[in-house]
C-alpha cells in the first residue's frame, strides 16, 4: 500500500467531483491505477485517450508507483 496524490482535469474533474485527492492504493502502476479510477468513477476515455505524468513528467503507463508520487491524467484538450 502506498499514499500518492492524483490531479484530474476536464472531463475527468467533471466525473471524479474533484481536481485533485491522496488515495492509499495497492496498485503499482499507472494503467492499473487509471482502470481502477475508471471502473469507480465512471471515466469515458479509454487510457488510449489519456497522457499519464507522474511528478510534472510524462510516463509510460507501465512507470512504477512509488509513495508519494503526484499523478496526473491528462486527458485530450480542444481548443480554437
Amino acid at each position: 500500500m502506498m499514499r500518492i496524490q492524483i490531479q484530474y482535469f476536464a472531463v475527468l474533474a467533471e466525473r471524479r467531483g474533484l481536481t485533485e485527492e491522496w488515495l492509499t492504493v495497492e496498485t503499482h502502476d499507472l494503467g492499473a491505477l487509471y482502470n481502477t479510477l475508471a471502473m469507480q468513477h465512471g471515466f469515458p476515455l479509454p487510457h488510449t485517450s489519456i497522457r499519464p505524468a507522474v511528478n510534472d513528467a510524462f510516463r509510460a503507463w507501465d512507470y512504477p508507483l512509488q509513495e508519494g508520487d503526484r499523478v496526473v491524467f491528462v486527458p485530450p484538450v480542444s481548443g480554437g
